[in-house]
């Protein structure tokens, strides 16, 4: 196929359209727990409502989960939902809480182009919010880095 100027036209039209209409189905997509934004800025700190509904990533290296080796469960930190066993948890050394494997039926996962690359964004099956990010270079038996926002989770102490 020859690119020509109507030909470049058509393509670019054709990919913001299946761009727009993935944002659509994104913005659309509906959680067992919806909540307004002044909703969620009430149920969230400041520092959690800009990680769990804004997609604000916490600095590496300054999360209390990152240290954290006590048996128990990570819960989405909007809603409560349990995402992660402290038995997957593992460190990354990259200054995030890591995980190697999720609890069933906890997370949604869409692909994220914010930074220009596509990356694997996960998100709380339940309430949307997001978490972090889950990438191909984890340990086995999964080879799944997911790669968690502290401020998106609540550690619960106990059996895992």
């Amino acid at each position: 196929m020859t690119l020509n100027r109507r030909t470049f036209i058509s393509m670019t039209s054709i990919a913001v359209a299946a761009a727009a209409s993935g944002a659509a189905a994104a913005a659309t997509r509906r959680y067992e727990i919806n909540l307004s934004e002044a909703e969620w800025k009430k149920r969230l700190t400041p520092a959690q409502f800009n990680t769990l509904r804004k997609e604000a990533t916490d600095t590496p290296y300054k999360s209390p989960y990152l240290n954290e080796k006590r048996a128990g469960i990570f819960a989405c930190a909007g809603c409560g939902l349990p995402v992660f066993s402290s038995k997957a948890k593992y460190d990354s050394m990259t200054g995030w809480p890591s995980f190697f494997q999720h609890l069933p039926k906890a997370i949604h996962t869409e692909t994220d182009t914010l930074l220009g690359f596509e990356r694997v964004e996960v998100e709380c099956r339940r309430c949307g919010g997001h978490l972090g990010h889950v990438f191909d270079d984890g340990p086995a038996p999964t080879g799944k880095r997911y790669c968690m926002n502290g401020t998106a989770l609540k550690f619960i102490p106990g059996k895992a």
